[in-house]
């Protein structure tokens, strides 16, 4: 902001300033961007269910054995372990361009290598170099979006890059079987060799040119190794404990190896970064990161939960294996309803967990009742694997948006690293249920359902852990009484688990909207409570040489603010007291309330005289009414004033009379009475003292031992179930104390039990001398 009269002559020149090195906030050609990195990234979905359809293929050609193929899932997943977190900070230290682009080429080369492979150790050589390729070319991709969208707009970008991904996993799983008919494996191979190159020389000429984002920025390379260390030592000892035997001592060694790693870690953030909120990757909360972790462990978890159970299920039937993969590629399908849910939906990481997850255990359960045959069974299967995905992705889309935008763009591809990893996580845990490791995955309807049962109790464990708790345990606990009701009648069993589930789903529901509203109603109550404070601030036990205490209770609860108000203020003219009540009520009387508070608190520091401040606030409300164009707004008040002479000053403009109450007993002040505010009657705005004319404040006696009460018509005008008036006056005399504190509290009890409900507002402001006042030693 320029100020006028202060220029200064400009500054010397100076030597141009460095170049800055922040990126820009999105990258040019957002869009043709953003379709490249999907296509890119959907290879990442893809090429696996391409591989497990040629997987009988490859076995027959190249004389594999399942142990070869368990090595060379193991040592898969591994280097994808490795390459995530190291791809994605080379990403961040020479930029996404100069990773994705050696990722493409590595990955023509490896389905080169693939389609001409003809041994196991070539076959090997090329599956270990598609995986490292794939996950670089993923963690690029993924680490592309928070530098072409904004924080703001990431549910969008997330939503359709997941829809996306989704369509590709659907899509995938309907053709992939036909492809590898129709070409053969080693076709299937040279297709994607083709298509890796062409997407190769696409990204060539049209990504930036690529550009170091966080050179100068620590990395902490030992605590990501430790965290790379974990991953790579879990997973490869989960994939080895059903052929080795959960007791030989090299899975034992990995496993106990990868819990020493963490608590070390865990240990070592503690003492680094004290608190609860330990630090995640980068500076990234660790509560946003750890929610991360734990969802893409479910996706993954599931999903070859999924893949495994649903087929031979489908099989024990007498489906047939395309239905299987059509029934599979449902997960696709309800994963990218979701996602676009939450692109067009706002969708908090909280409601996605909680509505999501039981939806998605509640689809594993139903898939128990696949029964019939034909259409019947091939249709139950489809909507169980559908309601699963689509709580699944529920679930993880919000958890994503969040987890991207509080990620740092020149950190990114570190941090983006943590989702793929924990899902490649997830999927090898997942293949250390015995019966999901055994290759090919062939299993009889026992063993599916008691897959399927170990899925349903992860997704439930995460639905306690990243969601609302009541919303899941509500599920549960309906869906489990209603099957024992239904149960012990004679009937078909599968209706009764159908029917288990839906009355889940709905009392989850339930629960959820219940919760929510409580939530709602909390908030606003919040927000009441809030606004009352800085409206009808609390007035102090003491100002001054007084002790005092106010009550204010609005007429309906819950509201807050009502018409009638109260204040007390130390000024340099002595301390200041003043209730009131506004006519009308609802928005407009709160805001009428607003207006002479505010009026009030900043006058009576200026203003000397005490009428002169009546005079000021009538005029504030003959503006208000003006503004507002009502000619009926008023407002009765009472102003008092003491400044320590042992007399209090009272000016009344319409009220009730204030009541003194002391050894004599209990009588009214007799002060004079003027008009209410609002009708300009108390002075006008040029007038050179207003005390010398017809408005001037009454002096009464304060003395020690006496209290003076005033209180608005809310107060006198409650009744009875009888329709009898509260009689203050004889209700005061009940009270056991006269001191302010006293008296207020025993008007506030008192008037509860008088009248069942109020039919105005009521306020009250008690006050007295200081039992260490000189004036009270004086009176004594």
């Amino acid at each position: 902001m320029r100020i006028y009269g202060t220029e200064h002559p400009p500054p010397p020149p100076t030597a141009p300033a460095a170049p800055r090195t922040r990126p820009p906030a999105v990258e040019p050609h957002g869009q043709l961007i953003g379709a490249l990195l999907t296509v890119v990234a959907g290879l990442y979905i893809v090429t696996p269910a391409l591989d497990s359809a040629t997987v009988p293929l490859i076995h027959t050609d190249l004389h594999l054995t399942p142990r070869n193929e368990t090595l060379a899932r193991v040592v898969g997943v591994a280097l994808i372990l490795v390459v995530l977190p190291a791809a994605g900070r080379a990403g961040d230290l020479f930029g996404r361009r100069t990773v994705l682009i050696p990722s493409l080429a590595a990955l023509t080369g490896s389905c080169v290598l693939l389609a001409g492979a003809f041994d196991a150790w070539s076959y090997a050589l090329g599956r270990a170099g598609l995986a490292t390729a794939l996950a670089a070319a993923f963690v690029s991709c993924l680490a592309y979006l928070p530098t072409t969208h904004l924080p703001g707009r990431m549910n969008r970008a997330t939503g359709l890059w997941l829809a996306a991904m989704s369509g590709g996993f659907a899509a995938a799983y309907l053709l992939a079987p036909r492809a590898a008919e129709l070409l053969g494996w080693r076709g299937v191979m040279g297709v994607l060799a083709a298509f890796s190159a062409a997407l190769l020389l696409f990204a060539a000429r049209r990504l930036p040119a690529a550009t170091s984002h966080d050179v100068r920025t620590p990395w902490h390379r030992g605590r990501c190794a430790a965290q790379v260390a974990i991953g790579v030592l879990a997973a490869t000892g989960l994939q080895l404990a059903p052929p080795w035997g959960w007791s030989d001592p090299r899975v034992c060694a990995l496993l106990g190896a990868a819990v020493v790693v963490a608590v070390a870690l865990l240990v070592h953030d503690r003492r680094t970064t004290p608190g609860h909120d330990a630090p995640g990757p980068g500076p990234v909360p660790g509560r946003i990161w750890s929610r991360a972790l734990t969802v893409g462990l479910t996706l993954g978890f599931t999903h070859i939960v999924i893949i495994t159970a649903v087929p031979s299920l489908l099989r024990s039937v007498g489906g047939s294996a395309d239905q299987g993969m059509l029934a599979v590629s449902a997960f696709g399908f309800g994963g990218a309803a979701a996602c676009l849910l939450t692109r067009y939906r706002t969708v908090t990481p909280l409601t996605g967990s909680s509505l999501g997850l039981p939806l998605a255990g509640l689809g594993l359960a139903f898939l128990h009742v696949l029964t019939g045959s034909g259409g019947a069974v091939l249709a139950c299967a489809f909507a169980g694997v559908t309601l699963t995905g689509f709580g699944l992705m529920l679930a993880v889309a919000p958890q994503l948006t969040q987890f991207l935008a509080a990620v740092p763009r020149t950190r990114s591809g570190r941090a983006a690293a943590l989702l793929p990893s924990s899902i490649v996580l997830g999927s090898a845990a997942a293949h250390a249920i015995p019966y999901a490791a055994e290759l090919p995955t062939v299993l009889t309807a026992a063993q599916a359902h008691e897959v399927l049962w170990v899925g349903t109790g992860v997704v439930a464990a995460a639905a306690l852990v990243l969601g609302r708790p009541v919303v899941a345990l509500a599920v549960a606990a309906a869906s489990t009484l209603q099957f024992l009701m239904v149960d012990m009648t004679p009937g078909n069993r599968s209706m009764a688990i159908a029917l288990a589930l839906t009355v889940g789903a709905g009392s989850g529901a339930l629960t959820w909207s219940r919760r929510e509203q409580s939530d709602r109603l909390s908030r606003t109550a919040q927000a009441a409570g809030a606004l009352q404070h800085a409206v009808l601030r609390p007035v102090p036990e003491r100002l001054g040489a007084l002790d005092l205490a106010g009550l204010y209770r609005p007429a309906t609860d819950g509201t807050g603010v009502g018409g009638d108000f109260l204040d007390a203020v130390q000024t340099p003219f002595g301390t200041r007291v003043l209730i009131g009540d506004v006519r009308g009520k609802g928005l407009q009387a709160v805001q009428t309330v607003t207006d002479l508070l505010g009026c009030f608190r900043s006058q009576a520091f200026e203003t000397p005289g005490l009428a002169e401040l009546a005079a000021r606030l009538d005029r504030q409300l003959v503006r208000a009414a003006s503004a507002r164009d009502d000619e009926e707004l008023f407002a009765t008040a009472l102003l008092l004033q003491y400044e320590g002479d042992g007399t209090l000053q009272v000016v009344n403009c319409g009220h009730l009379a204030p009541l003194q109450l002391g050894p004599s007993g209990i009588h009214e002040l007799d002060v004079s009475a003027h008009l209410p505010l609002g009708f300009g009657a108390l002075g006008t705005a040029d007038a050179a003292d207003c005390d010398s004319a017809a408005v001037r404040p009454t002096r009464v006696p304060l003395t020690a031992g006496s209290t003076i009460l005033a209180y608005t018509d809310g107060l006198s005008e409650g009744r009875n179930a009888t329709g009898e008036f509260y009689p203050v006056t004889e209700r005061l005399a009940a009270a056991p104390d006269t001191t302010p504190r006293a008296l207020v509290h025993h008007l506030h009890q008192d008037i509860r039990a008088w009248t069942h409900q109020l039919s105005d507002d009521i306020a009250v402001i008690a006050l007295s001398l200081h039992s260490g006042h000189p004036q009270d030693e004086m009176g004594g």
